[in-house]
C-alpha cells in the first residue's frame, strides 16, 4: 500500500463541478492511469481518496490537495505523476505528486487557512474604504444556518491588490479553514457590500499545520 499526495489546479473548465463529482472524477482518473486505489474496510468499501478542503461551486484553484492510497507494487512519484498527467480530464492540472507516510495525519485535520484572489467584474469605487472599515471592526455578527457566529475572527488578512490585465479590481483574503471555524469568501464579500455573483474567486494557497510525520523523499 502506498499513499501519495497530489497538488492540482481546478480551472475554469471545471469550476461548476461539485465536490462530490470532483471526487468521482479523480476515481475515474486513477482507473485511466492504471493506478489501483486501495479501499476502506467494512460492508460498504470506498476508494481511499481524501480531498483537503472542499472548494465551493464556481471557484477555481491552483492549490488543491488530494491524498490517495494505492494498492499496487512499488511505484515512483515520477511515474505516478506522469500517468496522472496523461489521464486527467480538461479542467484539472497535476502540479506534483509526493509520497506520504501511511500514518501521517489526514489532510482535513491539517488545513488551517486558505488564501483567495477575488476579481471584481463590476466597479467598486468604495472598495478600499469598505476594507478598512471591516478590518478595524472588533466584531461582525452573522447567522449561518440559523446559528449566530462572529465573522471577524475568521478573517486573517484582507487587502486590495493590483488590477488584472483587463483593469478589473482585485483583492486578496486569507480566511480560517479549521473544522467548525471556516470563513467563506462570499460572506466576506457581503460584508464589503459586494455581490458574490459579480466576482471570480480563485483559491491560491492552502495553509497547513506542521505534519507530525515528514513527507517521504525517494
Amino acid at each position: 500500500m502506498y499513499r501519495f499526495r497530489i497538488q492540482f489546479s481546478k480551472t475554469s473548465a471545471m469550476r461548476f463541478t461539485s465536490h462530490l463529482d470532483l471526487h468521482k472524477t479523480w476515481e475515474r482518473t486513477f482507473r485511466r492511469a492504471g493506478l489501483p486505489l486501495g479501499y476502506s474496510q467494512g460492508f460498504n468499501p470506498h476508494p481511499r481518496l481524501q480531498l483537503a478542503c472542499a472548494l465551493p461551486l464556481g471557484f477555481t484553484s491552483d492549490c488543491e490537495l488530494l491524498d490517495a492510497w494505492l494498492d499496487t507494487e512499488e511505484i515512483s512519484e515520477k511515474e505516478a505523476h506522469e500517468r496522472l498527467e496523461k489521464a486527467v480530464p480538461p479542467g484539472l492540472q497535476v502540479h506534483w505528486v509526493k509520497s506520504v507516510d501511511l500514518h501521517a495525519p489526514t489532510l482535513q485535520t491539517r488545513v488551517r487557512s486558505a488564501r483567495y484572489l477575488i476579481t471584481l467584474l463590476e466597479p467598486a469605487p468604495d472598495l478600499n474604504q469598505h476594507i478598512s472599515e471591516l478590518m478595524v471592526s472588533k466584531s461582525l455578527p452573522r447567522l449561518r444556518r440559523g446559528k449566530p457566529y462572529d465573522l471577524r475572527p475568521l478573517i486573517e488578512d484582507l487587502q486590495p491588490t493590483c488590477p488584472d490585465e483587463n483593469e478589473y479590481q482585485r483583492l486578496e483574503m486569507q480566511l480560517a479553514a479549521r473544522e467548525s471555524q471556516t470563513g467563506r469568501p462570499e460572506e466576506v464579500l457581503e460584508a464589503l457590500c459586494l455581490s458574490s455573483l459579480a466576482v471570480r474567486v480563485h483559491r491560491t494557497q492552502l495553509l497547513l499545520s506542521p505534519d507530525l510525520l515528514p513527507i517521504l523523499v525517494e
